[in-house]
Parts: C-alpha cells; structure tokens; sequence
C-alpha cells in the first residue's frame, strides 16, 4: 500500500456486477480493493471465485461490524478486513482467526485505544467532516500515530492532498462509480444489477501520479 496508497470499495449488488467493476478498476492498475461484507457461505464463495478471476488484486472484506461477518471473511480466502468502528471484541476475533483487522476510529480516544491493542494500521472514518489536516493534528499528543487510511465521503480528487497533509492512504467508495444518466435516471444515482456504473475517468490519472511519486522517492 505504499506503492498505491488508494483503495477502492465497493458495494455491488451481485457477483456480476462486482466482477465488472473489479475488471475496470484492473484495467486502470488499481490494486487494493474492498468489498462489502454479507455474513453468508454465498458470500464467501463468491469471494472465493472473485479471487481466482483477479489474483493481481489485493481484495479485502468492508464495513466489517460482527464476528459472523469475520468468519465469512476468513471462509472466503480474503486478505484483510476494515471496519467503521473500533471494537476489541471484533480485533480479538480476527486474531484468532489469523485475519487483519483494521478497525475505524475518529476520536483521540479512540485512536489511543487501537495503539494500546497494537493496530498498526487504522481506518480514520469518516474523514471528510474532519478536514485533511485532522490526522496531522494528533500527532503531538498521540504520535508516532499507525498507518492511516482516510475514509467517508472522499474523491479521486481529494486523494492527493490528504496525503499531502499527513494521511498514508485514502479509501474511495460510492464515487467512484457513479451510474451513467438516463431517461428517468439522476447522475450519481445506483448502478442496476448487472450494470457496473462508468468508472470515475479521474482514477486512471490519479494510478499514474501515485506511481509517478513512487518512482520519485525511490530514485
């Protein structure tokens, strides 16, 4: 993720539909991606299948909240969960089943709390309302802070500068595939079932300035 700091989420309303979207966003050269949890065995299989089709992609569980929902993660083979909350109940669960928890916070108290459970990697959710220089703030009283990835309402736009101000990565979610208009159709409305939505056009550039600064720090 330091090579790509930028995930995709997504909630897709079947398999058809998140391979499409998986199928774009591999195309542009996106690599970590994140799919909404069900607590389900067709879930799991799905992921299952998902992860064959796309074994370039990181693919990871979101919007984990229950323990049911980390064993359906952990049935279907994914690599990572992240979740909007912080809950040492869930953290313990993932550990005992060998997963990566990534848990949400917001508040300084929340942040200390995952520090003091050894999370080396947080969700700071939702990021929006608190403005790109938030994470940087903490960093006096609560640093050296984990590994942050920005999440809630964010853009491809708003990648850059919120890694700018301080945040390691930043999660893009329902923008990014924002239904085509049509007769009976407002812009941004839902993709149908089978429709994987048109693919933001800006994140094909944005993949190419992340590799651009990649390439930079290691030369």
């Amino acid at each position: 993720m330091h090579a790509q700091p930028v995930l995709a989420v997504l909630r897709p309303r079947s398999f058809d539909q998140a391979h499409r979207q998986l199928e774009l966003l591999q195309t542009v050269g996106l690599v970590h991606v994140e799919l909404a949890v069900e607590a389900s065995r067709a879930w799991s299989q799905g992921c299952l299948s998902l992860a064959a089709a796309f074994p370039a992609l990181r693919l990871g569980a979101a919007s984990v909240k229950a323990p049911a929902q980390l064993e359906a993660v952990a049935a279907g083979g994914l690599a990572y969960a992240v979740s909007p909350i912080f809950d040492p109940g869930l953290l313990q669960r993932a550990r005992q089943l060998g997963l990566t928890l990534v848990p949400g916070v917001q508040s300084p108290t929340e942040l200390h709390q995952a520090q003091n459970w050894g999370c080396g990697i947080v969700k700071l959710f939702p990021a929006r309302p608190l403005g790109p220089t938030y994470w940087a703030s903490l960093a006096g009283p609560l640093g050296p802070l984990p590994f942050c990835i920005a999440a809630g309402g964010l853009a491809c736009a708003d990648v850059l500068p919120w890694l700018e101000q301080g945040v390691d990565a930043v999660a893009l979610g329902g923008r990014l595939f924002p239904a085509a208009p049509g007769p009976g159709k407002e812009p941004g409305a839902s993709s149908l079932e089978g429709d994987p939505g048109h693919l933001d056009p800006q994140l094909a550039g944005l993949v190419r300035q992340l590799a651009g600064r990649t390439h930079q720090r290691l030369h």
